[in-house]
């Protein structure tokens, strides 16, 4: 709550990222088109074309987000999708402020399995990770654009990965370009009122 509390500071940009499934669907009977008086029909039957997942990457602060599809989400891949974040989209700066939860995959240990040792530790030494705690991967924003991604985007049947990153990729150009925000609420105290459960309790003594 406090890293998202803090000004914005194109030194150290603050990223949420975060990860999720998707089946892949085709159609078995085309679907009928939309005519005048008319809806579209589609049939209720349909293919699994298998799974993939979404990697969601978004910079609260500045209104970007970047979307991108993968065949699983194994340590290689989040490792080259990291690789991606600060070579492509922030090579010149320092140091990138990290905020994601702490699946097995998202680790340090993950850059030195992809890539060479020099290269994992110029990486390693450019993040600041922050996780989520436990049970608690609703307080990263990035949870916020896949829901939205999800509803303005994945409501249809996409039977390939080529077909679901060019409508990933529509939507995030359209999303970004409209300087679409999102605006974060729950504050530090907030989280010491409804998460007071997660506070250790500290036990007064009585001086004899």
């Amino acid at each position: 709550m406090d890293l998202y509390a803090q000004p914005y500071n194109p030194e150290r940009p603050l990223i949420c990222m975060d990860e999720q499934p998707y089946q892949l669907l085709d159609h078995i009977l085309a679907p009928l088109p939309m005519k005048p008086g008319n809806c579209e029909k589609i049939d209720y039957e349909y293919e699994r074309k298998g799974t993939c997942s979404i990697f969601m990457f978004t910079e609260p602060l500045s209104n970007w987000r970047h979307v991108s599809v993968r065949k699983q989400r194994a340590r290689i891949d989040w490792a080259q999708e990291i690789d991606e974040l600060l070579n492509v989209h922030y090579p010149l700066v320092e140091k990138v402020v990290l905020v994601m939860d702490n699946l097995n995959t998202h680790g340090i240990a993950s850059l030195y399995q992809a890539f060479p040792p020099e290269k994992a530790r110029a990486l390693a030494r450019r993040l600041e990770i922050h996780y989520t705690p436990k049970h608690g991967s609703w307080l990263d924003i990035a949870e916020i654009e896949l829901s939205v991604m999800t509803r303005q985007c994945l409501c249809r049947r996409i039977p390939d990965m080529e077909t679901l990153q060019v409508q990933l990729s529509a939507w995030e150009l359209s999303r970004n370009s409209s300087n679409s925000t999102v605006v974060w609420q729950f504050k530090t105290d907030d989280a010491r009122i409804k998460l007071l459960h997660l506070y250790p309790r500290l036990e007064s003594r009585v001086s004899m």
